[in-house]
């Protein structure tokens, strides 16, 4: 049975109160925002959730949600906002350059067609960045104790950011309601579906 999904982001303690490595990675990015995701395990399962997390169709996704997306993405290609000279290795850093030796070599899943540039992958932790005319954005995965939890362990999803000035500031402004409206809401519900199956092939 899926776990009722929590639709308020939580508190910023949730994400900095645990002793991810992105911390001494992404210092220097804002956290937008931090949610409990409806995917609960063992301390050994976190590798095989972002396995199930990568691997989800986007049909498995509401029509709104996919709706919202494309407009997003036809957006950007009329408005030049995702072109080359706008991202990683252009107009920022890439996040890879700052990874301590040890992350630096460790395998991470393979890039889909997504826009997300893989960073490192832990038996705790992923993260994957991206950037573009408006911001430069990491996405964290972490799998964090939790004593209430089936198997001890929840997932969470946090997103860090870098604005692009004042256009990348607008920008973040007026995604929000639609963030908090129909992307998170629908990841959530997906993402427990997704790894409701998983857990249940694996029994």
């Amino acid at each position: 049975m899926t776990t009722q999904t929590r639709t308020r982001p939580l508190p910023s303690g949730a994400y900095s109160g645990q002793p991810w490595r992105i911390h001494e990675i992404a210092g220097d990015f804002d956290l937008e925002d931090t949610w409990a995701l409806p995917a609960h395990g063992d301390a050994g399962d976190f590798p095989r959730f972002v396995e199930a997390m990568m691997s989800t169709d986007s049909r498995e996704f509401p029509a709104a949600y996919r709706f919202l997306f494309a407009v997003r993405w036809a957006l950007g290609r009329v408005l030049g906002t995702d072109a080359d000279q706008h991202g990683l290795g252009h107009r920022v850093t890439p996040l890879r350059d700052r990874l301590p030796e040890d992350l630096r070599d460790r395998p991470v899943p393979e890039r889909d067609t997504g826009p997300f540039e893989p960073l490192y992958l832990t038996d705790r932790e992923y993260a994957a960045e991206i950037a573009n005319r408006t911001v430069h954005g990491v996405l964290h995965l972490g799998w964090a104790e939790d004593a209430t939890a089936p198997g001890g362990h929840t997932a969470q999803l946090s997103v860090l950011v870098r604005p692009n000035g004042r256009l990348g500031e607008a920008y973040l402004a007026f995604i929000k309601p639609f963030r908090y409206a129909v992307v998170y809401p629908a990841l959530l519900r997906t993402v427990g579906r997704r790894w409701d199956s998983v857990r249940s092939v694996a029994r």
